[in-house]
């Protein structure tokens, strides 16, 4: 299995409101995975399980842990980028 990923553009929305500059001397940039997971059963993985399944409690924390110490942007906060209003996904 193979994971492909991209990188954004560093707009100003992807870089803080331009607090963090990028360097495009250091491109081409990649992206690396460490202890990635992903389901190996075949019926699991055609019978879409895994889109129904809701997070515990402890998942719930490790979540939040996750978006107050490592995410640096999140478009559903985002008024600047859109002005029409949010996407549907934010609404979830």
């Amino acid at each position: 299995m193979r994971i492909y990923s991209s990188l954004w553009n560093a707009d100003d929305w992807a870089t803080r409101g331009g607090l963090i500059k990028t360097d495009w001397s250091k491109a081409p940039f990649s992206a690396s995975y460490r202890n990635f997971k992903s389901v190996t059963s075949t019926s699991a993985a055609t019978s879409n399980s895994w889109l129904n399944e809701e997070l515990d409690n402890t998942s719930q924390e490790r979540l939040k842990w996750v978006q107050n110490n490592c995410m640096v942007y999140n478009y559903c906060n985002d008024s600047k980028r859109f002005p029409q209003g949010f996407p549907a996904d934010c609404a979830m």
